[in-house]
């Protein structure tokens, strides 16, 4: 026991670990503890997991099947945005979550509350951790409809758990990745910065802020985004700002003394050209060139951008100021981005918010159990439904891209049983649904997508720094060719299956089918 103040440093790890009751054998030093308590501040993430996964899981566990391995894929049916491509992200979340995927008291006792449970299972959840196997696409890799992107092996309670924060994970970072894929690929050579921190949903926006940079945005309004990932903030000001000095003159020369070098002055407030405009080169004639500072830019947020930005740009020009940059906002969107660069509006470059971090979208990715380890065998399982996209791809599969050994471009994906090998001599794509349809491959180089994350519940995986990622995105990106990447009409990229895979799934759906039509002949089945 504690006598005084001078008797705290007798206190062991386990002493406080019992007063503030955290169980976790996993911290054995007073830093350990801090950074417990610090993620105990909020609330634990393994928890955010739809109730079924729950039920699901207590009945694998009164079976005695829950230590049986199985594998489950992510994968989506359709691109977003009427897009030929789909850029991957959330693998990053993922790893954190997985890496503190565990259950505290407070959980245990929570479940315990609402009836559904036995103790037993509860006393199997209070440690578990994960122990299973990961591999995944790297964050930033096009891809494309019905080639799995993560696969996950694990025992089934594992791998059932892990189900919807991973799917909010993959569908929100890739969405977002996507969006500004488009977007920044619509404005180039032009930077985009992500104005979204106020347009999105919550905490979120900061991981938002991470895809966006993974997309091809520049630079961040979001602080936080900025100094967690090693983002560049970037901003103007507010009309507020304007508003509170009742002119713009006033607010620029405050702002100007505040900010010398890095002065954008925000022009639309009352009228563009004929109070924000003269105003800032005012400030610029008075303030900043006298003291040898720069008139860095001048931020328009409403109206016809087109016609703003060029008059704004005679003006600037007019008064000597030719370096000024034009900064633009307004709800931009792809379309009325390609239509400022079409007309060669003289804008250098764009704030986007609303249609970057909070697209008017659904990626839609899903989860499915493929095959169960049966005596170390990866016993393939399937999906039948009476809608063609929805039948799943049976069993463990890998997924390798081919690209031209001349040209560097992508020529198309297969997706292949994990037992196959890949020739390098020459290759056959072939359509899973029209079979007639098949494409000859020669002098081609092959990548398998999809690379080791965790293993045995080890992480095995170095987590690229965000701009890493962006980079990386950028090079696979240029190897997707221009049609598939065109902003209408865009040609379809080519994901086959492997012919003894694409035999495995037509034996599976007949053999399923044949099963259904028996139980009808002898009454079994209603419809």
């Amino acid at each position: 026991m504690v006598k005084n103040n001078n008797e705290i440093d007798l206190m062991s790890v386990e002493d406080v670990k019992k007063m503030i009751d955290i169980e976790d054998e996993g911290i054995k030093t007073w830093q350990d503890l801090k950074e417990a308590i610090l993620k105990n501040q909020k609330p634990n993430l393994t928890m955010l997991v739809d109730f079924y996964e729950f039920t699901m899981s207590q009945t694998f566990f009164d079976t005695g099947e829950y230590q049986r391995k199985a594998y489950f894929d992510v994968f989506f049916r359709n691109h977003e945005f009427g897009s030929g491509y789909t850029i991957s992200s959330g693998l990053a979340e993922i790893i954190d979550y997985v890496k503190n995927f565990h259950f505290t008291k407070g959980d245990i006792d929570y479940l315990r509350g609402t009836g559904q449970f036995t103790e037993d299972f509860l006393a199997y959840l209070k440690d578990l951790h994960f122990t299973g196997d990961i591999w995944a696409v790297p964050d930033g890799t096009p891809i494309f409809p019905n080639e799995p992107i993560i696969t996950v092996h694990a025992n089934v309670i594992e791998a059932q758990l892990l189900e919807t924060l991973m799917l909010a994970y993959f569908n929100h970072g890739s969405l977002i990745a996507t969006a500004t894929k488009r977007l920044s690929s619509a404005a180039e050579p032009l930077k985009i910065a992500d104005f979204g921190a106020r347009r999105g949903h919550g905490e979120s926006v900061t991981q938002g802020s991470r895809h966006a940079a993974i997309g091809g945005f520049s630079s961040t309004s979001n602080v936080l985004a900025a100094q967690t990932y090693n983002l560049i903030p970037s901003g103007t000001m507010a009309h507020s700002l304007v508003e509170f000095y009742g002119n713009d003159y006033d607010a620029f020369m405050a702002y100007a003394k505040s900010n010398p070098y890095n002065f954008v002055a925000l022009v639309d407030t009352f009228s563009t050209l004929y109070s924000g405009l003269p105003a800032a080169i005012k400030v610029a004639d008075d303030f900043l060139t006298p003291n040898g500072y720069p008139f860095k830019g001048i931020r328009i947020d409403s109206g016809d951008l087109t016609y703003l930005a060029s008059e704004a740009r005679k003006i600037l020009d007019a008064a000597g100021y030719t370096d000024t940059k034009i900064f633009v906002t307004n709800g931009l969107d792809e379309a009325h981005i390609r239509q400022l660069k079409q007309v060669n509006a003289p804008i250098d470059n764009l704030g986007v918010g609303d249609n970057a971090i909070a697209p008017k979208a659904r990626l839609g990715g899903v989860y499915k159990l493929v095959a169960v380890d049966e005596d170390g065998v990866a016993v393939p399982r399937i999906k039948l439904s009476d809608s063609e996209v929805k039948i799943t791809n049976p069993g463990y599969k890998k997924v390798y891209r081919f690209y031209d050994q001349k040209t560097g471009y992508a020529l198309g994906d297969v997706v292949a049983l994990a037992t196959e090998k890949i020739p390098l001599d020459g290759y056959t794509l072939i359509s899973p649904v029209n079979e007639w349809r098949r494409k000859e491959l020669s002098n081609y180089t092959v990548q398998e997508l999809q690379v080791p994350i965790f293993l045995n519940g080890k992480l095995v995986y170095q987590v690229p720094e965000t701009l890493e990622s962006a980079n990386y995105c950028a090079d696979m990106f240029a190897t997707i060719y221009p049609e598939i990447k065109q902003s209408s009409s865009p040609y379809e990229y080519i994901v086959d299956l492997s012919e003894p895979l694409l035999h495995l799934k037509k034996q599976m759906i007949t053999e399923h089918k044949d099963a259904v039509e028996k139980q009808k002949r002898i009454g079994q089945y209603h419809a």
